[in-house]
């Protein structure tokens, strides 16, 4: 404990609060944590169903499948699991924007023309 020159105890951290506030920080970084591989197993699930697509259009390997899901986040400049995801939703009606079903039919071909 320390004291002032006054003989007054000085304020400084108390042993219990300081832990308190360490594990208040570390459980919001773990919650954090938590959020971001939530997000990436349901990320992961939905490129999954994308490269199924994939192969029943062009009978691809599933390693063939990804290249082709890479190459067509490259070329519009879309992130992988937006891609992924439209290509999802796809055979069921959802919209595939042109520049994105052009990049898939050139990956498609590429593939395909070893």
């Amino acid at each position: 404990m320390e004291y002032s020159g006054n003989g007054r105890r000085v304020p400084g951290d108390v042993p219990g609060l300081v832990r308190q506030a360490d594990l208040v920080r570390q459980l919001a970084q773990l919650k954090q944590e938590i959020g971001q591989l939530q997000e990436a197993v349901v990320s992961h699930a939905v490129v999954d169903q994308a490269i199924g697509v994939v192969i029943s259009l062009g009978k691809f390997s599933p390693e063939q499948g990804f290249e082709v899901l890479r190459t067509v986040s490259q070329r519009t400049n879309t992130k992988l699991r937006k891609v992924a995801g439209l290509i999802v939703n796809w055979p069921g009606g959802g919209p595939l924007p042109d520049a994105l079903h052009k990049a898939l039919e050139q990956a498609l071909t590429d593939v395909r023309a070893p």
